[in-house]
């Protein structure tokens, strides 16, 4: 009786996607080769809730794996609604838990960031066989040293800066280059160390302007006329952390300027009079071709994950632990945000070359 595997990506796009699609389907089709049947979910969760899918044969594994983007199509479908009844009367979670049975599948392969896993986990208590692997450029999925996504995203943000350094330097300007992270700062930090920037907002560490237009104001007295800022989309001021979320929310959608980075970028400026520009790579951050590293470790999180299939091991997300592939329960993972810590030696180095985060 042939083994029938569904697999599926959900959430925002990212590169690795495809490699870790291929190292799933390729590892399964080496050991059960024509005792399998694998089907593509197209664009997430949506395919499995109106059951939109096709026949992912061994021959569409081939010459995906240096390509970014997903094959099968990916969408948003927030784990808050997945239990509110919409208006065309359609119980989300019974059409997911029908069409698995429908399509005869012995286990849903998810690859997916944070909301994706707490839909993942709400889907293994209600008894579906379920193995997800970890992707997001965020970095903050708990239970995993690193995502695939990460290390692609880093390159492009670290790339933006290198480049921003060279006219910041040519026009004595100030530069902020807004970096994905809505509600942590891994990839801002990284970039911002990478490439050198002179201060750094996260939004695990909330930043007191002041502190910011100093720094710029003592590169001044130093004969350094340009400085580079790596800025978190989610960064937050002191002021702001002490809000409520329901405050600060409102807060920002009131506020007068496309996002953070241009309100700080008009708060140096009446500070120093000097000329600010704002740089903002967004979804350039998600695209392009995985690099080298996501390559292996999506491959080696896709491999991990048949291993689990075949051993009927389910209701596990594969990590990287300590640069070992392991199994974490979804339970453990569903939920949970992994945020930069505070005392992450890292921020410490950073703070030692001298790199301000706005804080002190």
């Amino acid at each position: 009786m042939k083994k029938r595997i569904g697999i599926l990506t959900s959430g925002g796009d990212c590169q690795g996607l495809n490699a870790a699609i291929r190292g799933v389907g390729k590892a399964l089709y080496e050991a059960l080769g024509d005792d399998l049947e694998i089907l593509g979910i197209k664009d997430g969760y949506r395919g499995l809730i109106y059951g939109d899918y096709f026949s992912l044969e061994v021959s569409r594994f081939s010459g995906i794996l240096t390509h970014g983007g997903t094959i099968l199509g990916t969408s948003r479908q927030p784990f808050k609604e997945m239990r509110v009844i919409g208006d065309d009367g359609l119980d989300k979670v019974k059409a997911m838990k029908s069409n698995y049975r429908q399509m005869g599948l012995d286990c849903l392969v998810i690859l997916g960031g944070n909301g994706t896993h707490k839909t993942a986990n709400l889907l293994r208590e209600e008894g579906l066989n379920v193995v997800t692997l970890p992707k997001t450029i965020d970095n903050d999925l708990w239970g995993t040293d690193m995502t695939f996504g990460f290390d692609s995203a880093l390159e492009i943000a670290s790339h933006v800066i290198d480049c921003i350094h060279t006219t910041a330097d040519s026009h004595s300007r100030i530069f902020i280059v807004e970096v994905m992270g809505h509600k942590v700062g891994w990839l801002p930090l990284y970039a911002g160390v990478a490439s050198g920037a002179d201060v750094i907002l996260l939004p695990e560490i909330p930043y007191d302007i002041d502190s910011v237009v100093n720094t710029i104001s003592e590169r001044e007295r130093k004969g350094k006329h340009f400085s580079i800022l790596a800025v978190a989309e989610g960064a937050i001021s002191k002021a702001e952390a002490k809000m409520s979320k329901k405050e600060l929310k409102a807060k920002r959608e009131n506020m007068n300027y496309p996002s953070i980075s241009y309100r700080i970028a008009a708060e140096i400026r009446e500070h120093t009079g000097k000329e600010v520009r704002v740089t903002v790579p967004g979804h350039f951050q998600r695209g392009g071709d995985p690099s080298p590293t996501d390559r292996v470790l999506a491959t080696r999180f896709g491999a991990a994950a048949a291993k689990l299939i075949l051993n009927e091991q389910y209701g596990y997300m594969v990590a990287l632990q300590n640069n070992k592939i392991v199994p974490v329960p979804l339970e453990n993972v569903a939920g949970k945000l992994k945020s930069v810590p505070l005392d992450l030696d890292l921020i410490q180095y950073a703070r030692d070359i001298g790199i301000t985060f706005g804080d002190k």
